[in-house]
């Protein structure tokens, strides 16, 4: 088992700055890739940023592309999603996900064996 825990969330106003980390635990040689979801109040949970085990490939929703930056740091076990240029639709619950699969878009809910609680963040206009 892999447990995910999600922090850094919280009230910013657009145009600012906010880095979430997610720290795992358990079996995590396991993991091959991580990535963010977030999802708003009504609406579907939606991928937003994901990265390969070595780090050496990431994947980024256009939404988010050149604004959000998804990062790793193996020492700590620990993803980071780092958003800048904030703005009141980037309003959601931030989920932390990994999966066990080598093979996959990295896009699709489907795809993660593991999830985090979650971690509000709120952009205000």
């Amino acid at each position: 088992q892999v447990q995910l825990v999600e922090s850094g969330g919280g009230l910013v106003q657009a145009g600012g700055s906010l880095r979430l980390s997610c720290a795992a635990s358990g079996r995590t040689f396991s993991i091959y890739a991580m990535g963010w979801f977030r999802q708003a109040p009504g609406k579907e949970r939606e991928f937003v940023a994901a990265l390969s085990r070595s780090g050496g490939n990431t994947y980024y929703a256009d939404s988010v592309k050149g604004r959000f930056t998804i990062s790793r740091d193996n020492a700590k076990n620990t993803v980071y999603l780092q958003m800048n240029s904030l703005k009141p639709e980037d309003t959601a619950v931030y989920y932390c996900a990994a999966t066990n699969s080598p093979y996959g878009s990295r896009r699709t809910r489907d795809e993660y064996d593991y999830w985090g609680q979650g971690t509000q963040v709120t952009v205000s206009s």
